[in-house]
């Protein structure tokens, strides 16, 4: 979908890779600039999955030996992606300005936290702080429990890389379309607030409230995780009367009166009780099994490695374990499965490269 066009991605950590891995998942040559002196985090494995699909080359950013490979990457770009707190990229002469100046149509993608300005601007931070302060974790759990989610998915993953590529495509249809360029950013705090604004319209219709365990999806006894007797967990979320009562009748409860009242908060402490209960006598497979043929949205909570044997995900080929497991790209197109491309080598195509870049 993307062929034909170059990213440049300066390597940094969680969601600027994994925005630019996406945008190589669609077809994007993504030229990843690496460090000489190794990973920016120590520990990661020599072929990097967030690499999958990219070209590889080691550069050092602050030296006169390598900046005139760099200029010229920039000069060729379609977009550049990068990941520093705001005016790392500016000291080093390689702020949106500068290489805007060198290409005009260039659309400069910045990965960050808390954004470019605000008095967060220059603070630490990571996902679990950034979903936090911007409101998307407040119902992350059941009433009287602290708020978990699973981690980077909400904030890293939802709030930033996805931000960023959405931010970076748009740019690159106005690009194609006036030859302008456009700096994106695309902070984690602030894509983590936007993802919640279907929220506020059930907040704004009374369904969603500022205390937790009363609202919609917070409090039901019908919309939680339990535990069953083999350690394992299904999910419930039967929201529609029509599912709603397709649960009670799969689990032989439709004529027990602690469950006819479905959306009154004084009766889900107890209902989830007696759900706790009657989920905790039997195995997680018992009740998947229970509810495989149904429309009472019960689905059991899996691994990764039980997801890629799921029979509807295997048929669907969502999971691929050729050497490592990884997500097949999403989405599709055509209705095609595509597999992941391989992820390289630090430098693999440094030679590829400056024969790209001419004399």
């Amino acid at each position: 979908m993307l062929d034909g066009i170059r990213i440049i991605e300066i390597e940094g950590l969680g969601p600027g890779p994994f925005a630019a891995m996406m945008l190589a998942d669609l077809g994007a040559e993504v030229i990843c600039v690496q460090r000489p002196d190794g990973p920016p985090l120590p520990g990661l494995p020599a072929e990097n999955l967030l690499d999958r699909g990219k070209k590889t080359i080691a550069l050092d950013l602050k030296s006169d030996a390598d900046r005139p490979v760099l200029t010229a990457l920039i000069r060729s770009a379609d977009g550049l992606i990068e990941g520093f707190r705001p005016g790392v990229m500016e000291r080093l002469g390689l702020g949106p300005e500068t290489c805007q100046g060198w290409n005009p149509r260039l659309v400069y993608g910045r990965m960050t936290g808390w954004g470019q300005d605000g008095p967060r601007a220059k603070q630490a931070g990571h996902d679990l702080n950034y979903i936090a302060l911007s409101g998307a974790l407040w119902y992350a759990s059941p009433p009287g429990q602290p708020p978990v989610t699973p981690p980077t998915l909400l904030g890293d993953i939802g709030g930033g890389a996805l931000y960023l590529v959405a931010g970076m495509l748009a740019g690159l249809i106005r690009a194609g379309r006036t030859g302008q360029g456009t700096v994106v950013d695309a902070a984690i705090v602030d894509g983590s607030a936007h993802m919640m604004t279907l929220l506020m319209l059930m907040r704004s219709g009374g369904m969603f409230r500022d205390r937790r365990g009363v609202s919609l999806l917070d409090g039901p006894h019908w919309s939680r995780s339990y535990e069953c007797a083999d350690g394992g967990f299904v999910t419930v979320q039967c929201l529609e009367p029509k599912f709603y009562a397709e649960f009670l009748l799969k689990m032989s409860l439709s004529d027990d009166p602690e469950f006819a009242r479905q959306n009154d908060p004084q009766s889900w402490p107890q209902a989830a009780r007696r759900l706790a209960a009657i989920f905790g006598a039997k195995p997680r497979d018992h009740w998947t099994a229970l509810f495989s043929d149904t429309d009472a949205c019960v689905a059991p909570v899996l691994s990764p490695a039980e997801a890629a044997r799921d029979p509807h995900l295997a048929a669907r080929g969502v999971w691929s374990d050729t050497g490592a497991l990884q997500p097949r790209p999403a989405p599709r197109f055509d209705g095609k499965a595509l597999d992941p491309a391989p992820a390289p080598r630090r430098d693999q195509h440094r030679d590829e490269i400056l024969r790209s870049l001419g004399p």
